[in-house]
């Protein structure tokens, strides 16, 4: 493979299509507007400038990753001749599904079509394809550029060549895939979703506050970062979501999402992409300061 297409430019689309173009792949980058890229390439570029500046690589290093990269605001034409396309789009089924369909139509019959879901299945989205054997779950770990894991999602159809050529694809890129069996959650999140909703429920059942709860975790558990911190940073929209994923395809009350995180999430207190979460986030500041409403 030398051709990757990656759909969506925010977060985790800059991410994926940096890593890829740094290990020399050349990279079509999709979304809707022209202004969605602009700001996606220059989230790489400063990325990659904080790599020069740490000597983690050369300015000509950079210039080549960024030479890799074409952006486009078509499918059908950021498709056209990509070996790999991984959707990176917005963590709503339908517009997946929708995304997976056109894909179906324009993208060459030997393509690998991946994508980087969270927590949605990959049988489902194969479903509205015509190549179920070659739809596979790429989970990258945001920020992408520095985190190793690829958790590798198996659809009920997916061939095992390749789930082969996506594992080898991603050792090549410097990441680390572990491979896993399609159903809610996958491993990552049906593990991680349910102990920071575990978190909310302590704070919402009045058992410590929000440091506190983050403090005990961070030092007793060598957590890097506290749950509730983890939560402001995913999304508490995000975590909604995926829990609700869980629960509905459970149907154990165990993954039933805590109250508290639904209000804050219909209040638009979404965490770091708000400015409000279970802390206050202000640009320029690393501070972690407790939001208003959960101060003693």
């Amino acid at each position: 493979m030398e051709r990757i297409a990656v759909i969506g430019a925010g977060t985790m689309g800059n991410g994926i299509a940096h890593v890829f173009a740094q290990n020399g792949y050349r990279v079509s980058l999709i979304d809707v507007s022209q202004e969605a890229l602009n700001k996606g390439l220059t989230t790489i570029a400063k990325n990659l400038d904080r790599m020069v500046a740490k000597e983690k690589i050369t300015s000509n290093e950079k210039e080549k990753t960024l030479g890799n990269i074409v952006s486009f605001v078509s499918i059908p034409e950021g498709v056209k001749d990509a070996q790999l396309i991984i959707e990176a789009a917005t963590e709503r089924v339908e517009i997946k599904l929708n995304i997976f369909r056109e894909l179906d139509k324009v993208c060459h019959p030997d393509a690998i079509l991946a994508s980087n879901t969270s927590s949605i299945s990959i049988t489902k989205i194969a479903a509205v394809t015509t190549r179920p054997d070659k739809i596979i779950g790429m989970h990258f770990m945001n920020p992408v550029p520095v985190m190793k894991l690829i958790e590798v999602i198996r659809g009920y159809s997916t061939s095992d060549g390749v789930t082969d050529k996506i594992l080898e694809l991603s050792r090549n890129i410097g990441k680390i895939p572990t491979e896993v069996n399609d159903y809610p959650g996958f491993i990552a999140n049906r593990i991680l979703m349910p102990m920071i909703n575990e978190a909310i429920i302590s704070l919402y059942e009045g058992v410590a506050g929000v440091e506190e709860i983050d403090t005990v975790m961070k030092l007793g558990m060598a957590h890097p970062m506290g749950p509730l911190q983890l939560a402001d940073f995913i999304g508490l929209d995000v975590c909604l979501s995926i829990l609700n994923v869980l629960y509905d395809g459970f149907g154990n009350p165990k993954y039933a999402p805590c109250p508290l995180l639904v209000n804050m999430v219909m209040a638009g207190n979404l965490g770091v992409k708000s400015g409000t979460g279970f802390y206050e986030y202000s640009s320029g500041s690393k501070e972690l300061i407790v939001a208003s409403r959960f101060r003693k």
